[in-house]
C-alpha cells in the first residue's frame, strides 16, 4: 500500500491484473513499468503480430496501446475497481518490422465515472532508433471488480 492513500501499489495492482491478460500472453507483450496515472507495455517483433506484408498489424499496436492506457487508468482507480474500455481510436502514423514496440499510456484525466486516457506507441529498432508508430485517446470506466 501507498502510505499516503489506501491504494495499493500501482505496479503490483497492474502486474497482477496483466498475468490474467491471456492477450498479452498470446502476443508476447510484457509490462514494463506502472506508476500513478502511467503504464509502459512493450511488443518484441515476431511472426505471430505480423500482417501479410511482415510488418506489425494494426491489432496488435492497438491492444497494446489499449492496455497502456486502461492500466494507467488503473493505477488511479479506487480501491476494489478494475477499469473496462468505453471506447478508443487511434491513428496509425507509421509502420513497422523487426525491433520492439513500446506502448506509454497515460492518464489525461481521472473523474469518478470516467477516466481519459492517452498511448503513444513508439517503435525502437534494433539500432535504437526510436519512431511514432501511434497515438490513441482512450476512454475507460471504472468497474467493480471481479474474481
Amino acid at each position: 500500500m501507498n502510505p499516503s492513500d489506501d491504494r495499493p501499489d500501482p505496479l503490483e495492482r497492474v502486474r497482477s491484473s496483466f498475468e490474467r491478460q491471456g492477450l498479452m500472453r498470446q502476443l508476447g507483450a510484457r509490462l514494463v513499468q506502472a506508476s500513478p496515472g502511467e503504464c509502459l507495455i512493450a511488443l518484441p517483433y515476431s511472426e505471430r503480430i505480423t500482417q501479410q506484408q511482415g510488418g506489425y498489424h494494426g491489432g496488435a499496436m492497438a491492444a497494446i496501446a489499449d492496455i497502456a492506457g486502461g492500466y494507467a487508468a488503473l493505477t488511479l482507480a479506487p480501491p476494489g475497481m478494475e477499469v473496462t474500455a468505453v471506447e478508443f481510436k487511434i491513428n496509425f502514423l507509421a509502420a513497422f518490422r523487426d525491433g520492439e514496440l513500446l506502448a506509454h499510456g497515460r492518464v489525461v484525466r481521472a473523474g469518478r465515472r470516467l477516466i481519459v486516457t492517452t498511448a503513444e506507441v513508439t517503435h525502437i529498432a534494433p539500432s535504437g532508433l526510436r519512431s511514432a508508430c501511434a497515438l490513441m485517446q482512450q476512454t475507460v470506466m471504472p468497474v467493480p471488480m471481479t474474481e
